[in-house]
């Protein structure tokens, strides 16, 4: 065979790189030419394809790379490989269309992307069937191809092809783990080289090793290393192996008087019903049902809504009672109930509901707060919107609707002055500096400054005197708000000074010391909010953005903390850093009032649906309790500056006092208790209690409401 490729009697086209090669040729052979053993298949060098050559066959069979198992050939020309069983019968010499796929041993996965999965011998693409077929054709084909179970896909050609019979009966003793030749036995019979029966001469006539019967050295010197290895403790002898069985009778010493555990959920079966009358074999009259009933009712119900699975039937004696035809029917339905129902012991839980409620102090221990009506201010003729006391806790300011302020005797309830304003009175504010009288008064676009003249001559002389020691800066600074000296009309009325502002002021509110005064404005815009310092009559906008509709805001009474509440939100901001501190998540849906605690770590906020939240500032955002005792909208809340209390007045007319301890140990949460609900206001507008103030010293609450007047609780 190595001499075929050099003879002169084969023509056919020529490998360009190796001139021994065969292109790609149909080869014919006549049966003379090539002998008798298994036929060869021919390997080029050149580029490693393979030619296999048939007796008789015009077969040419390309692979590329090289088959694993075929070591490249040595040798120019063509090489045997491998061998063909030669019991295969020859096919007609006839030239085939060979599609054979020439891609060689790659994953096919590679071609998914792609119309053609390879090539054949002439190079050009072999394109996949058309695979059109959905769920619904496979079925049907699944179902009328007899054949179906024999087809598989060839991944090569993407092309369905049929089993023969010796195919799917190899697959079939695959399956069966038997070898894949039929005629491959084995279980032949084995040759016993060695008999049982003893022999005359010996099988070899070997003399003995002379290793066999002199003492070995290797051996020796082993030994000796062992002893030595043991001596010196490097060798232990094995430890004793332990006899405790690895399976044991877990309850063997248990106490055999005591319940054993397997025992104690045992629940038993429950009992079936006893019959009654109904199932009597002569039961009384009222038990018989009538025929129009019994096919009426009882046949067309189910079988479930049934008061009885039978129909009650009267006998005149016991032998002539049939046979239940139900009996297997009923018995295997309790068998069933037995063993398919789960049973469990359901344990009573004996609580007493008393222990579900939270343990909270009474009432009557957490004293004082206030719990009665002492006094009534009358005067106003229309809702009186916002409260604020002296620091003194001996004169009361109210503003009110009919356009005036009145200046009211805490003690005897008596209206010392009262002030016409020309304007709805939106918010008051007396300052907190005990050496200061003034009042910050907001009305239409601007905040009068008022010497309401009250109380000690030499405090609101000193006020006076503080006012005018103003000096005018030589520049002209500009600001987002004006500064009036108030005429001579306005002065005898006690109007000191007027800030005008371009919008209408909601809110005015004075820092602990009682120089800075910030006002809030109806607006969109970053100007919503504004600084202000008295005596130096300068103001400022501390912000650049807007960062929604401000509702309120607040001074914290130790340090340079300003609050600002949104609708949903209340910001923290550190004045000195001028950054944003924290960000309050109110769980509210529009925020109305705010209040901070003395100590400044707490503040409460109201909220228009009826709900208000209390803020540890330590622990966390969120709210720390979220208390919804009111029914209607909150307008209102405040804090007591020296007892632990804290109030809310709401538009359901009430205002409710409740005890809010606040401990010096941070690891203990606040104590909030509702302790009074104070009633009095008349509800006027579907408006009930606009505003609430403590005293400053005495546990008293002061609440102004849409009914025109200003009540005192002790």
């Amino acid at each position: 065979p190595v001499g075929l490729a050099s003879d002169p009697s084969w023509s056919h086209p020529r490998c360009p790189d190796d001139p021994l090669h065969l292109w790609g040729s149909v080869i014919a052979l006549p049966a003379s030419a090539i002998p008798v053993h298994p036929s060869p298949a021919l390997c080029c060098p050149g580029c490693r394809q393979r030619v296999c050559l048939d007796r008789g066959m015009d077969i040419t069979q390309l692979s590329y790379p090289f088959p694993p198992f075929l070591p490249p050939p040595r040798h120019p020309g063509v090489h045997l490989l491998e061998t063909v069983s030669p019991a295969l019968t020859p096919l007609p010499s006839a030239p085939l269309q060979d599609i054979r796929n020439t891609v060689g041993n790659i994953p096919m996965e590679w071609y998914q992307d792609f119309p053609h999965i390879g090539y054949n011998l002439e190079g050009k693409k072999i394109y996949k069937p058309i695979r059109n077929k959905d769920e619904l054709d496979m079925f049907l084909e699944k179902m009328e191809n007899p054949d179906y179970w024999r087809t598989v896909q060839d991944k090569m050609t993407g092309a369905d092809i049929k089993l023969t019979d010796e195919q799917v009966d190899l697959v079939h003793r695959l399956q069966k783990g038997q070898f894949g030749d039929v005629h491959f036995n084995p279980y032949e019979p084995a040759v016993d080289f060695f008999t049982h029966e003893v022999m005359i001469h010996p099988v070899t006539n070997r003399p003995a090793d002379k290793r066999s019967f002199i003492p070995s050295l290797i051996e020796k010197e082993k030994v000796s290393k062992l002893v030595h290895a043991i001596k010196m403790g490097w060798i232990k002898p094995r430890k004793p192996k332990d006899d405790t069985p690895t399976y044991y009778d877990l309850w063997a010493h248990e106490d055999p008087n005591s319940i054993l555990g397997r025992h104690k959920m045992h629940v038993p079966a429950p009992k079936m019903k006893l019959p009654g009358h109904e199932e009597s074999y002569n039961p009384p009259p009222e038990y018989l049902l009538s025929e129009e009933e019994v096919r009426g009712a009882w046949e067309q119900q189910e079988p479930a809504e049934r008061k009885l699975n039978f129909v009650p039937q009267q006998y005149r004696c016991l032998r002539a009672v049939p046979a239940y035809s139900r009996f297997i029917h009923e018995r295997f339905e309790r068998c069933l109930d037995l063993y398919l129902c789960p049973r469990q012991r359901k344990m009573r839980v004996n609580v007493d509901p008393e222990d579900l409620i939270p343990k909270l102090p009474k009432p009557r221990d957490l004293q004082p707060f206030p719990t009665t009506q002492a006094l009534v201010y009358r005067g106003h003729t229309s809702l009186v919107r916002c409260l604020s006391i002296s620091p003194s806790g001996q004169w009361l300011v109210s503003g009110s609707d009919d356009c005036t302020v009145r200046f009211w005797e805490v003690c005897t309830a008596r209206c010392m002055k009262t002030l016409p304003v020309g304007g709805v009175v939106k918010s008051v504010a007396w300052n907190p500096n005990p050496t200061i009288c003034l009042v910050a008064i907001c009305v239409d676009q601007s905040v009068l400054l008022v010497n309401p003249c009250l109380g000690d001559k030499l405090l609101y002389g000193a006020t006076d005197q503080l006012l005018e020691s103003y000096a005018a800066p030589e520049e002209e600074r500009v600001q987002p708000v004006q500064w009036v000296t108030a005429t001579i009309e306005e002065h005898s009325k006690g109007v000191r000074l007027v800030v005008q502002h371009s919008k209408a002021v909601k809110q005015v509110t004075w820092h602990g010391k009682g120089d800075y005064f910030a006002s809030v404005v109806s607006d969109n815009s970053n100007m919503q909010v504004l600084i202000h310092q008295t005596s130096k009559r300068w103001s400022q906008n501390p912000f650049r953005k807007s960062k929604g509709l401000v509702q309120c805001v607040l001074f914290h009474p130790i340090r340079p903390y300003f609050f600002v509440a949104t609708q949903r939100y209340v910001r923290v901001y550190n004045l000195l850093k001028q950054e944003l501190t924290k960000k309050l998540m109110t769980n509210c849906k529009w925020v109305s009032s705010m209040a901070i605690h003395p100590g400044g770590d707490n503040i409460i906020c109201g909220s228009y649906d009826s709900k208000l939240a209390w803020f540890d500032l330590d622990l966390s955002t969120r709210p720390y309790q979220l208390l919804r005792h009111h029914k209607k909208a909150l307008r209102s809340v405040a804090f007591h500056k020296h007892y632990p209390l804290f109030a809310s007045g709401s538009d359901d007319g009430t205002v409710i006092v409740c005890h809010g301890m606040v401990y010096n140990d941070l690891l203990q949460n606040p104590l909030l208790v509702p302790v009074k609900v104070l009633k009095g206001h008349a509800m006027t507008l579907d408006l009930g209690v606009l505003d609430v103030l403590f005293h400053p010293t005495q546990p008293w609450v002061f609440s102004s409401g849409a009914d025109g007047t200003v009540r005192l609780y002790t």
